[in-house]
């Protein structure tokens, strides 16, 4: 993995270069972990387990506070570590200084007080947004990234054959919720990827609906969306069923209609098409069935280190299709008055289509 990191960084330069940069901030804690191997996770959302400086000379820094100095030396060289203390932006000021003046930020992963207490920490840099420089490598996925994703979505794909059978009337949503959790821990995730989506009935129509004490009936539907983490990869799937022996017509056709336009993206979908070309394949099922106005989100996402990535495939989405990009395929039609249906695979582009994970 050493040289794995070793060669996205060059990669990175090779952008960095073509941008003009001397150095690139990396503030966002999955560019931090896909760079170097450190710290997936931030400890909370106001502070931060490190940064790290690449530089276009190939001096990189990996800067931290004194608590992870031990983490860091198992992974970095020791001497290429920086610390800061309190003022983390005045101290990195200093070394971003030794590192040219031409500094790209990722502002999607700094705070408006950081930009402010490192343009008052003095004069000399001449900062700059660079956001998705990181995000463009992490679209294309290496093999070593879709061997762990495989095994996170086969996990996933056990679950949801598990978990109809804890879809007893009587249940509410956190409990089921609960039983998802400890599934995956028992069955090989280090986490899950994202808070668990239990919604029963009406709460279906939420498309990030939370667990609570609704209940699951003698004949409702129920909508499950969860991921988990193997190998630091997460997985992405929702399935709604019906409990019970009588689902209603509406259900029954708005099933189909969703099966119907996934399939249609699935089958469709090649290197090279454009992003909202994808969207449209999902789209235009629905918009012949007079349903389109039900459809109200994208049709999926890029999935990886984090469970929302890029490419998003959505009616405004620029680039096009590419090999080793894997994303959602999530179509959903959405009624408040008895709830919703979402089905969700996750692909992986190939040469010649998509393969479902």
């Amino acid at each position: 993995m050493t040289e794995i990191f070793a060669s996205r960084r060059e990669k990175l330069r090779r952008a960095m270069r073509a941008r003009g940069l001397d150095a690139l901030l990396i503030s966002q804690a999955a560019n931090r972990f896909y760079l170097s191997g450190f710290e997936l996770h931030d400890p909370q959302f106001n502070e931060s387990a490190g940064r790290l400086v690449i530089t276009a000379d190939g001096r990189d820094w990996l800067a931290t506070d004194a608590r992870y100095l031990d983490a860091a030396a198992r992974m970095w060289d020791k001497e290429r570590i920086f610390i800061y203390g309190g003022g983390a932006a005045h101290d990195l000021h200093r070394l971003l200084r030794l590192c040219g003046s031409r500094i790209g930020l990722e502002y999607q992963g700094i705070s408006m007080a950081f930009a402010r207490d490192l343009a008052a920490a003095g004069p000399g840099l001449h900062c700059e947004a660079a956001d998705g420089l990181v995000e463009q490598l992490r679209r294309i996925k290496e093999p070593c990234e879709i061997a762990a994703l495989e095994k996170s979505f086969a996990l996933n794909h056990k679950l949801m054959k598990w978990v109809e059978g804890q879809l007893e009337p009587g249940r509410t949503e956190a409990d089921i919720s609960w039983r998802i959790e400890r599934f995956f821990r028992e069955n090989g995730a280090s986490e899950l990827a994202f808070s668990n989506i239990v919604a029963v009935g009406k709460n279906a129509a939420l498309p990030h609906a939370i667990p609570g004490g609704d209940t699951v009936s003698a004949n409702c539907p129920v909508l499950v969306d969860v991921g988990c983490r193997v190998d630091n990869y997460c997985s992405d799937q929702t399935r709604t069923f019906w409990v019970g022996d009588a689902p209603t017509d509406e259900f029954r056709r708005t099933l189909d209609l969703t099966r119907q336009a996934q399939t249609a993206a699935i089958e469709g979908m090649r290197p090279g098409m454009p992003l909202r070309a994808a969207y449209a394949l999902a789209h235009d099922v629905f918009a012949r069935a007079g349903v389109a106005n039900a459809f109200t989100h994208g049709l999926g996402h890029g999935v990886g280190l984090e469970t929302h990535e890029a490419p998003s495939l959505s009616p405004r989405a620029e680039g096009t299709l590419e090999p080793g990009m894997v994303v959602t395929v999530e179509p959903g039609l959405y009624y408040p008055q008895w709830g919703g249906i979402r089905w969700e695979y996750t692909v992986l582009v190939e040469e010649d289509g998509v393969r479902i994970l």
